[in-house]
């Protein structure tokens, strides 16, 4: 969904009960203000950029070491994952 606008793939991710992953700083802010439901969820990459093949690597091993992604927002940096929980998230007006 190159090309489509952050509010419908977070509208699209709602629907299809999906997370969304994302390079995109402002999906933070969207699920929380839009409401995302607890059954979907972003997971935010925020890796070096340095070096593609081990930023694949930090991805695919935080990604296979967890089953708790749906239901919150999480930040995924070289050392850490952060979630925050989607749930009491503002809703969309």
């Amino acid at each position: 969904m190159r090309s489509a606008s952050d509010a419908d793939i977070l509208e699209r991710a709602q629907q299809e009960k999906r997370l969304v992953l994302t390079y995109d700083k402002d999906f933070g802010e969207l699920a929380f203000r839009f409401g995302l439901p607890s059954d979907s969820g972003v997971i935010l990459l925020r890796l070096s950029g340095n070096d593609a093949e081990q930023d694949n690597r930090r991805a695919i091993e935080v990604f296979e070491a967890r089953m708790d992604w749906v239901g919150n927002f999480s930040v995924v940096t070289g050392d850490r994952v952060r979630m925050r929980s989607l749930s009491g998230a503002g809703r969309r007006s």
